[in-house]
């Protein structure tokens, strides 16, 4: 039977968990998922790590932890056995929209206080990108910094950092370099004890170069960089929790191939907070800034206040926040439809069984 009087050691554990917990009585114990293997995890519960699954009746729902979540465990030391049960309430969680046809959102982590959104300087480092890095983290209710990695390889340092901050807004950008650990200093005020930091980007951008900088040695696997292109080689495969010498917590997170937005409509304003405020000149209260007149915001673009690329940009992502929104819309319906058809089935064999 594991020891509950010491939670307190789970990295990140806090008086709200304390209070969800509580109503479990019996055989359990709490934990935080450092990594997920297939339909394997690695939990950290009090002074200890364990490898456990996800009990029966949480496959048949669907209801699957991520990184980060904290989760309840059925403690069953008397047949060996230490087995998911459920997960606690979420504080945050930063999710992605599925490709294809799929409503459904993918969470990639969760109970996250703040994410590094990880470029580098050369061919990585698109605008356009970060865009939708900055949309997704916003929707999240997560705070956002960006870091503009291997900054000793940029022509004009200070010029790619005031380009960045352009389409940042209010979000720090901070120019680093993990490789030499040059401007380290800069990240400590974000990583605190048991506050989570969460780290995305591209694949090769140095996230896992970053993360064997703040813990002084090899933790996680790097490889070089490809003369083709600039690009590290993909290494990390298995997103995973590290807990760093001072308390602070980090996730490191495989390269994300494919930004999908998902239900990430409530970032979008706050990612192009500049158009956002000057849509407020506009004459029509909806317009969309395409050919209505008086736009203040195409006005805007003709004075050079603004890009055009950057307004393309609000118009491609506003148009995918469409479709993922349609998309979600309907996914309701067939659920819905489904629903009554089984519903019409079973009252159907009822009115078979008994003759009414």
């Amino acid at each position: 039977m594991y020891d509950n009087k010491n939670l307190n050691s789970i990295p990140g554990w806090d008086n709200e968990l304390e209070n969800a917990f509580a109503a479990y009585k019996g055989p359990y114990t709490a934990g935080r998922v450092a990594a997920r293997h297939k339909t394997v995890y690695e939990i950290l519960i009090p002074d200890d790590t364990i490898k456990t699954a996800t009990s029966g009746a949480m496959l048949r729902i669907g209801k699957q932890p991520v990184v980060g979540d904290f989760v309840v465990l059925l403690d069953q030391s008397e047949l060996h056995s230490c087995t998911i049960v459920d997960i606690l309430p979420r504080k945050t969680c930063l999710a992605r929209g599925s490709a294809g046809q799929s409503s459904e959102e993918q969470v990639i982590a969760a109970n996250i206080d703040t994410i590094f959104i990880v470029t580098a300087a050369g061919k990585d480092l698109n605008m356009r990108r970060l865009e939708r890095y900055l949309t997704i983290v916003h929707s999240s209710g997560v705070r956002p910094v960006i870091l503009v990695n291997k900054i000793d390889l940029a022509d004009d340092p200070e010029q790619l950092i005031e380009n960045t901050k352009v389409i940042a807004g209010d979000v720090p950008v901070i120019a680093i370099s993990a490789l030499s650990k040059e401007n380290l200093d800069a990240l400590i005020p974000y990583i605190k004890p048991d506050e989570t930091v969460a780290l995305i980007g591209s694949s090769g951008v140095g996230k896992s170069t970053l993360i064997n900088a703040f813990f002084g040695e090899t933790i996680q696997k790097t490889m070089g960089v490809r003369e083709d292109d600039d690009k590290g080689r993909h290494t990390t495969t298995v997103r995973q929790l590290f807990v760093l010498p001072n308390g602070g917590i980090l996730i490191d997170n495989p390269g994300i191939r494919e930004i999908q937005l998902g239900d990430s409509s409530e970032g979008i304003d706050r990612t192009f907070s500049d158009i956002a405020d000057l849509s407020i000149y506009c004459r029509f209260k909806d317009c969309t800034h395409h050919n209505e007149p008086n736009c203040a915001v195409r006005n805007a673009v003709q004075q050079g206040l603004i890009m055009q690329e950057r307004l393309d940009s609000f118009h491609k992502l506003s148009e995918e926040l469409a479709f993922q929104s349609e998309k979600a819309e309907l996914g309701l319906k067939r659920l819905e439809k489904k629903k009554y058809k089984g519903l019409s089935q079973s009252a159907r064999k009822y009115r078979e069984y008994t003759g009414k």
